[in-house]
């Protein structure tokens, strides 16, 4: 019998600002130095926009409008995990700044510069499908 694999299902922020958009980088863990949307883990019962809002309050301690919802990926190629991943573009409440909580960098990406980092592999389908509406 096989054992069956680790599912986890998370909200990841498309924060947009001007005409860029929010990548962060992992600082921990098995995917340490990936570039990534920002988010984290649903909490049982949790609705996806307040997940969504708890998590860059964690990570970034910054406040978010939650907008519309952009793509849902299932990604099975991490070696450890499945992965669910809800993307939402986000926009950030007064311009507020962030603080790096749990990520080593961020950057703000431009259209042209969108594919410059090295995005983790689950996050590839969100980056392609929101560089055609910047």
């Amino acid at each position: 019998m096989s054992e069956q694999r680790k599912h986890i299902e998370v909200v990841a922020a498309i924060i947009r600002k001007d005409n860029t958009i929010l990548a962060t980088q992992r600082g921990y863990g098995d995917l340490k130095d990936g570039w990534e949307f920002p988010g984290g883990k649903i909490e049982p019962g949790e609705a996806h926009d307040v997940a969504l809002i708890r998590e860059i309050k964690e990570e970034l301690e910054a406040d978010i409008n939650v907008q519309e919802h952009i793509i849902t990926i299932e990604y099975t190629g991490y070696e450890k995990f499945d992965l669910t991943m809800h993307c939402y573009l986000c926009s950030l409440v007064n311009d507020s700044n962030i603080t790096l909580v749990e990520h080593e960098a961020a950057k703000w990406l431009s259209k042209d510069t969108l594919y410059s980092v090295d995005w983790l592999p689950a996050d590839i389908d969100a980056v392609d499908a929101i560089h055609k509406c910047l």
